[in-house]
């Protein structure tokens, strides 16, 4: 496999880009932004690693059926480049959206995404998914 390119973008902006395509429901144009090798970790789920596998896991969201948003309350870089996210996730299935809270670790090598780490509680997701049934059923 050939050498991919380094990109020449500050990593705030890569995991910026990155986001707003997996909302878009534009998978490809996430993963142009990844490592070949890139390691997706989820808290207590087992690691996804290797970019066909993260291509694959997030390709069973494009159904229509399926949808993602994310709402970004703070992000920055450390000075070697790790990118810290505070931010609320929300999926959808159906009319059910789930909200729930999410701090995410981004590393990098030659611009692209290598580690793509997700804490969150299992809690919070529960409480979310509780809820968005709840905004289903009732009426406004």
């Amino acid at each position: 496999m050939a050498e991919l390119p380094e990109l020449k973008q500050d990593p705030v902006t890569t995991v910026r880009e990155f986001f707003a395509a997996l909302e878009m429901n534009i998978v490809p144009e996430a993963l142009e932004l990844a490592d070949p090798g890139i390691v997706w970790k989820n808290t207590s789920l087992p690691d996804v690693r290797g970019i066909d596998r993260v291509r694959w896991v997030l390709g069973l969201f494009t159904n229509p059926r399926f949808g993602f948003r994310a709402d970004m309350h703070h992000i920055a870089a450390t000075e070697d480049g790790v990118v810290l996210t505070e931010r609320t996730d929300y999926l959808r299935v159906g009319p059910i959206e789930i909200g729930f809270w999410v701090c995410g670790t981004f590393e990098f090598s030659n611009g692209r995404i290598t580690l793509w780490h997700d804490h969150f509680s299992w809690e919070n997701v529960l409480r979310g998914t509780a809820a968005g049934v709840v905004r289903a059923v009732l009426p406004g």
